[in-house]
């Protein structure tokens, strides 16, 4: 990743990170810029940008799901580097929540266009940067794409295709020596689950890593998601969720009403 001309001392990655307010992408961005490199970061075009330049942080505007915004921010990063990228994290990231059967298609396009073809268009038009600087690209997932979450389904199947390209991507990336890292992350937004800060500072430690992993499981629960991903049988999850989400009650209700209407 560093050019062999330059002294260590002296070399600061280039680290394109998307970046919305409160968020993981924030947490990445600030402890890229801590450990002494130069993160660049992202925001929509109508989301202010004020936290990052009050941190002194490198921004321009995004829509991942706008091609031509996609090669406008090209543009401007080569400007600024030089023509290499070090690190590319894809970051950007929606949410729809609803029962499978009630999901609204348009709704479901909308996430996907963020998800996962934003994704898939990011790397399209930066992957030459990218194999220049003899790079990585860290693409943010969800245990979400692993374990069947109730009334997640149409989110879950946006992060389970993520997960699926990047390992595909991976490996096509391998012979141009660049690392592709696929991080399963958990909720980061209450209490009871990880701090975003705590989980970009290991994201971060890891994608900065000359051989990193290719899957990075970190936060809250993932250590036994995993262990049962990888050991048990898969409907395992159903009890698990039949409890969690009190799906029994919901049973006695449709029974009730079958035995009504009969």
């Amino acid at each position: 990743m560093r050019p062999t001309a330059l002294p260590q001392a002296l070399f600061r990655p280039d680290i394109l990170v998307m970046c919305g307010k409160g968020g993981i992408g924030e947490a990445l961005v600030k402890e890229y810029a801590r450990r002494n490199v130069h993160p660049i970061a992202t925001v929509l075009p109508m989301e202010s940008s004020e936290h990052l330049s009050q941190a002194g942080i490198t921004w321009f505007s995004l829509d991942v799901t706008i091609e031509k915004s996609v090669a406008d921010l090209k543009r401007n990063v080569l400007a600024l580097t030089g023509g290499r990228l070090d690190i590319l994290v894809n970051n950007a990231g929606i949410c729809y929540t609803m029962t499978a059967i009630d999901t609204e298609v348009a709704s479901v396009r909308r996430m996907f266009d963020v998800n996962v073809f934003g994704p898939m268009q990011m790397v399209h038009h930066f992957h030459d940067m990218i194999i220049r600087a003899s790079g990585a690209i860290v693409n943010i997932g969800s245990i979400g794409g692993v374990v069947p979450y109730i009334y997640g389904a149409s989110y879950n199947a946006s992060k389970a295709a993520l997960h699926h390209w990047s390992n595909t991507l991976r490996l096509e990336m391998s012979p141009f020596d660049v690392r592709v890292i696929t991080s399963a992350a958990t909720e980061t937004a209450s209490p009871e689950t990880t701090d975003r800060f705590e989980y970009a500072a290991n994201v971060v430690a890891q994608s900065l890593r000359s051989s990193p992993s290719a899957w990075f499981w970190y936060g809250s629960a993932t250590s036994i998601i995993r262990f049962f991903d990888t050991f048990a049988w898969r409907t395992l999850w159903d009890f698990v969720f039949w409890r969690e989400f009190n799906l029994g009650k919901l049973r006695t209700v449709h029974l009730a009403r079958m035995k009504r209407d009969a």
